[in-house]
């Protein structure tokens, strides 16, 4: 994930997330110790725009993937999966011991993703997700030992 990226991730993330973020807190969250991104191209695409992107955090071994999304247009095209192990194979060169992720309880896609990456539930979040309108859902808290 590059400067010219973070605009684009925003957009992104605010097709996905009801609290989304900008491009600055992006840009902020890159700058941080262990901070590190990844970004899809559709190549052909006007400017090669981003189709999806992930944020992670390496600290001490243990890291964590701060968000994650694809643009509504690209989504069930595997995606997300790519994103998936873009990371798995930095972490494993970064030699680090587990991967965290925080994840609605409702958000049946990614959940089956994270099943198949073999990610297992560690600790669960009541009502921490809130969409806009009262509604809460639960963030279930998943790792995966990487070593």
């Amino acid at each position: 994930m590059q400067p010219e990226d973070l605009d684009f991730a925003a957009d992104i993330h605010s097709e996905a997330f009801d609290r989304s973020w900008s491009g600055d807190e992006f840009a902020s969250l890159l700058s941080q110790s262990g901070g590190f991104g990844f970004v899809a191209r559709r190549v052909g695409t006007p400017r090669d725009a981003p189709a999806g992107f992930v944020l992670a955090r390496l600290v001490a071994g243990e890291a964590e993937i701060l968000t994650i999304a694809v643009s509504r247009k690209f989504r069930g095209r595997g995606i997300g999966r790519m994103l998936m192990d873009q990371v798995l194979q930095h972490l494993h060169q970064e030699r680090a011991a587990s991967l965290f992720l925080e994840v609605d309880e409702e958000n049946a896609a990614a959940l089956a993703l994270y099943k198949r990456l073999r990610f297992a539930e560690v600790g669960r979040r009541p009502a921490y997700y809130s969409d806009g309108k009262g509604r809460r859902t639960s963030a279930l808290v998943l790792k995966r030992t990487l070593r």
